[in-house]
This record gives C-alpha cells, structure tokens and sequence, in this order.
C-alpha cells in the first residue's frame, strides 16, 4: 500500500513516500480502514524531527478519516462499540498516512451523515485541541467575560480555539501576521496584528512587544488564560501578559520547544503554568465521542467556521510539511489519498 515513512530522524527529507509498504493486520478490538484523507498537525513535525522520539521506522501521521473496510469476528468490544464495514469514520491514532490503518475501536469516531469527510477530519485533533483548550484546562481560573490571549489565530487550530473560547464567553485577544489578518475578521474580538512578523518566521514574534499591545486592551489587568502553541519565541511574552492568578497553557512548539525556565518567573502574577496534551482529554472513548458530538454540532449549526486551506496529494507530504513549518497555513492542511 502507499505510505509516508520515516526511517530516521530529520527534515521533510526524513519522509519516505512509498507504494509497497505492507498492509496492516487485523487484531482485537481494532477496525482498519480504508483512508481518504490524512490531517496534517504541527505534532507530526515533532515526530519526524525526533523532537517527539519514536521507535523508528514508523508511519507518520495520527489524524485520518475514511471507510471502514474490515472488522474482526466475534470480538465483543467492536460489537459493543457499533462499528461495521461501510462506516464512514474519522480517528485519532498513529499510521494515518497510509492508504490503510488499523485503528483501536476507542479511537475511532462516527462521521455525521451530512457532513464531508475533509471537513469532519479536520475536527479531529485541531477541533478536540480546541475544545479541551477552551472548555478544560481554564477550569476554575477563567470564567465568562474575562480576557484570553490566543498566538497564531490566523492557523488552524488558533481560528478554532479563538472560536470556541467566545462560544465559552470569554473575550478573545488574538495575534496574527499581517499577511492574515483578513483571513480572521471577526474571529476576534481583539487582534493583535503583527506588522513586521512575515507568514514563514514564529522566530520573529520576538520582536514584537505583544505584552504593552494586551495591557492596553485589558486596562493593565492582564489575560486570565494565555494559550500559547508558539512556544520558545513567545513564551516569556505569555508569562507578562497574564491578569493575577492567570494561567499559562503551553500546547505546542511552532517555533522551537519552551526551555526549562525558573518557577520564580510565575510569581509575579502568582501565575499557573500547564503543558497539556490531547490524549489526555479523550482518555475513554466516552470522551472522545463527547467533544466530537458538541465540535460536528457547533460546525453544522455554523456556529465554528472552518477552513480547508489546502489538500496535497500524499506523495506530496515534503510540500506539506514545508508549508505548514514555514507559517504558510491559513486553516486546515490534509493529504489526500
């Protein structure tokens, strides 16, 4: 079958396209499907670079949505979950840059009858991302009407965060490059627009001074949650930026990895500081199928916009991860099969 391998670690020349690579294996509890898209996220980076180690080689990808096209027999546990041959389903799980992926049943997710596949795998991880993001971590901290900072809204899992924080009733301050400011009009209710940051360097949002930008917007109290999924550039800008008591939410690296930081940098603000990540939020699939039921209900009632920015072919997986790296992306990036 077709496939995007990694064999070693590196850059998009670590990613080996391949058309004979072995299909997967049936086992308990596992359905394997017949892909039609694979989501690209900046996590597959990690994993290619090694930043994320894995045991090599692998197939890259943990994002996917398709037709499932074999079940095991008598295995009680896909029985109970309703799963069948001819489902449309999207997922959660390693291999999804493949033409054929077998998925644990607790991954996989029923695709609405009315809705397109490009646009349910794109719910997948930077939906459920959202949602834990806007709907769980801040629990406690941040209530309805306070200010949340979110980087990078002009990306695909930034438009959705920002989204679903204001869906919360929290008031939504917002950074883009100037290039994309037109792409996010009314996502919103702030939005920092950063000048002299081009599209292809997180590195430069160092040179911004974001924190006199959300002052002035806060009256000087600061954000009660900064979501923060540029990392190194960004994060001592995110520790300033935040109201008393305010929480720190590091989710990702687009800009390189957050280095080790002394804790007394948190007691200014006697701020509180989380690096979370997505499993740990769809940890059952009673979970799982919960976030996903309210992100499909809130994108076919139109209450989230998204935006498919660009499918690329699977073999083209250098072109999407070299577009996605340089800042390039507006929205959701897929690989089709």
């Amino acid at each position: 079958m077709k496939a995007i391998v990694v064999e070693s670690f590196g850059g998009t020349e670590a990613l080996k396209y391949t058309t004979e690579h072995p299909s997967p294996v049936l086992s308990p509890g596992h359905v394997i499907i017949r892909n039609q898209f694979a989501g690209l996220n900046f996590i597959d980076t990690y994993h290619r670079s090694g930043l994320y180690p894995r045991e090599t080689p692998f197939i890259l990808g943990q994002e996917g949505g398709g037709i499932i096209s074999a079940v095991p027999e008598n295995d009680d546990e896909v029985a109970s979950s309703g799963l069948k041959v001819g489902d449309r389903v999207v997922y959660g799980s390693f291999g999804s840059y493949a033409e054929y992926t077998a998925v644990p049943v607790d991954k996989v997710v029923p695709v609405p009858i009315d809705m397109e596949m490009e646009t349910a795998v794109a719910c997948m991880t930077q939906g459920l991302t959202a949602h834990y993001l806007s709907s769980s971590v801040g629990n406690g901290i941040a209530k309805a009407g306070d200010w949340v900072l979110v980087y990078a809204v002009g990306g695909g899992t930034g438009q959705w965060t920002a989204q679903m924080c204001k869906l919360r009733g929290y008031k939504v301050i917002g950074t883009t490059s100037r290039c994309k400011a037109r792409d996010v009009e009314g996502v919103c209710d702030e939005l920092i627009v950063l000048e002299n940051v081009p599209s292809k360097s997180y590195a430069d949002y160092t040179s911004v001074d974001i924190v006199s930008k959300v002052m002035k917007i806060t009256d000087g109290q600061g954000c009660k949650l900064v979501i923060d999924g540029v990392g190194k550039a960004t994060y001592e800008s995110s520790l300033r930026c935040l109201a008393k008591r305010g929480l720190f939410v590091s989710f990702g690296n687009a800009s390189g990895a957050v280095p080790a930081f002394p804790v007394l940098k948190l007691l200014p603000q006697s701020a509180y500081v989380t690096r979370p990540k997505l499993n740990d939020y769809v940890a059952t699939r009673k979970e799982l199928l919960d976030r996903s039921s309210e992100v499909f209900g809130w994108v076919q009632n139109g209450k989230l916009k998204i935006k498919i920015d660009q499918v690329f072919a699977l073999e083209d997986a250098k072109g999407g991860h070299a577009y996605l790296e340089n800042g390039e992306g507006k929205g959701k990036v897929l690989f089709s099969m």
